[in-house]
């Protein structure tokens, strides 16, 4: 009986246990395979006997192992190989993404010949570790994931914080650019040295300088209430043809002043809409506008106006710069500008297209843009219902500084009215009472609240003009106090809030207040002249 025979009969208990079990002599050829190892190595018995282990695992051919086998092998104690050893001892045969692991004991036996031991190696604990495995994949995938989610909120915020730098960038650069002409020109008025051709030039660039900041500022406040939630929007029956010719009106000189031909194709018989007159037509007027800007002198525009099916369909057509197809997706968005580098040629905050979408998209319809590439112009579309009552549209009180005054009271003379001007602005005091007593009225001003409520109580006016924004005490507590007086002490005098805080102010809040009117700065004179005209004849 050879010696494998012999080691077959000695440690045939070991077929029946559920472990691991191997027995190498000091030769280290293999003498007992056992079953499990067959199953979980695919190693089979008639294969692995008799041959070195070193050829199936040569990384147990390690001083850390040998030298602890050399004492099993004479005899020494039991050695516990740590659990990695599957690694290098036992590397389990399983199916794909399967793991195991195992502790090992190495333990000396007597061999059938005088002091000769063989070395058993145990392999215990055999565990399958498949789903701790997975479920720490699945842990390092969500660590990626989040890593990455992370990263692209970083760089979404390097963008937008890169966007708002290029914004205020811009947007000190176009207020800034109107009072360069501003202050240039009122200095060389004050010098009093033109002559009236150029003091007509000054006082025109003046003016158009003045109305060009009011509008950028006004375009900063839609954006706010916009925002908010705060825009204002006055329903009505809508003919967007005459919407459309007013409009042209408007900008009908700047496209003159670039040879630009804007030619009408309107469909006269298509139906109404419900909305705003006025959004509708700064909507109109900022499509005509970007595409007046945008296009080179000698271009064209062309308007269509059409009914399709239930949709009123307005489209403005250009022959200009047009949109890089990069940025086409961006275009309506807040803050964005295709150029937004000093070098860039045209001015304006970038800010009108965002309004365009808000303010269709608050009439229930929706805009959209297209354009073939850079230098082949560009078309914008918008789509609004048809008289569609069931369209939700947010409403709030309006602010009475559009217009709310009898708009045919283009003149109306002064003369003879007691007006008190209460404004902690030294400047704007002195322009109101000048304007104001140049039309026949006598004017006190008041810088505050409490000289107000003196001069009153010292000789009643027929009207007071108050600035809503003041130190200490508002306009807003300076109407409430006057109105908790009795009337022969000025408790029902007339009153018109001014303010340049015209995205806080509605009119809900300033007639709560206890104000007849509402107008904001910067004051249109003929306005302010024919609203408190129409008020004190009321």
């Amino acid at each position: 009986m050879n010696i494998i025979e012999q080691a077959d009969e000695q440690f045939k208990l070991l077929d029946k246990i559920p472990l691991g079990a191997f027995v190498i002599q000091s030769d280290y050829s293999v003498i007992f395979w056992n079953c499990c190892l067959e199953e979980w190595t695919k190693i089979s018995r008639s294969k692995i006997l008799g041959n070195s282990i070193y050829e199936y695992f040569p990384h147990l051919n390690h001083p850390r192992y040998t030298s602890r086998l050399d004492q099993v092998f004479q005899g020494g104690p039991p050695a516990i190989f740590s659990s990695q050893l599957h690694q290098y001892v036992i590397p389990v045969a399983l199916s794909p993404n399967k793991y195991r692991i195992q502790h090992t004991t190495v333990t000396a036996v007597s061999a059938l010949e005088k002091n000769k031991f063989y070395a058993l190696f145990s392999i215990e604990d055999f565990t399958d570790l498949t789903f701790r495995v997975q479920e720490y994949k699945n842990l390092r995938d969500q660590a990626l994931a989040i890593a990455q989610e992370r990263q692209k909120a970083q760089q979404a915020a390097e963008v937008a914080n890169r966007i708002k730098d290029e914004f205020l960038a811009i947007v000190s650069h176009e207020l800034r650019s109107p009072l360069n002409p501003i202050l240039g020109w009122a200095k060389l008025l004050k010098n009093r040295s033109l002559n009236e051709a150029t003091t007509a030039r000054a006082i025109d660039t003046i003016e158009r300088n003045a109305v060009l900041q009011a509008q950028l500022i006004e375009d900063l406040l839609d954006i706010s209430r916009i925002l908010r939630g705060k825009l204002a929007l006055n329903l009505e029956t809508v003919n967007l043809a005459f919407t459309i010719e007013a409009a042209l009106e408007t900008v009908q000189l700047a496209a003159e002043a670039k040879s630009i031909q804007i030619n009408l194709h309107l469909d006269l018989g298509i139906g109404q809409v419900r909305g705003d007159s006025s959004r509708l037509q700064q909507v109109v007027w900022n499509l005509l506008s970007n595409a007046i800007k945008f296009t080179p002198s000698g271009g064209q525009v062309e308007v269509y106006l059409e009914q399709i099916d239930s949709q009123i369909q307005l489209r403005v057509c250009d022959t200009g710069k047009g949109i890089n197809p990069d940025f086409l997706p961006h275009v309506f968005e807040y803050f964005r500008q295709a150029d937004s580098s000093t070098s860039r040629s045209s001015g304006g905050l970038g800010l009108g297209l965002a309004i365009v979408r808000q303010l269709v998209e608050l009439h229930g319809g929706r805009v959209w843009a297209q354009s073939p590439g850079e230098g082949q112009g560009a078309t914008f579309t918008v789509s609004l219902p048809v008289m569609q009552q069931s369209v939700e549209l947010k409403m709030e009180d309006r602010s009475i500084a559009e217009d709310s005054y009898p708009l045919g009271m283009l003149y109306a003379p002064l003369q003879g009215l007691r007006l008190l001007v209460v404004d902690d602005d030294a400047d704007t005091r002195e322009f109101l009472a000048f304007l104001l007593e140049e039309q026949g009225a006598i004017v006190t001003s008041a810088a505050s609240a409490g000289e107000a409520l003196s001069l009153i109580v010292q000789s009643k006016p027929d009207l007071l003009l108050s600035d809503l924004g003041m130190p200490k005490v508002d306009g807003y507590t300076l109407i409430k106090k006057l109105r908790s007086l009795p009337a022969h002490q000025g408790g029902e005098i007339p009153a018109i809030a001014l303010t340049a805080y015209a995205a806080e102010t509605t009119q809900k809040q300033v007639l709560t207040a206890g104000f007849q009117l509402h107008i904001t700065k910067p004051v249109d004179p003929a306005k302010l002249v024919a609203a408190i005209a129409a008020l004190v004849q009321t």
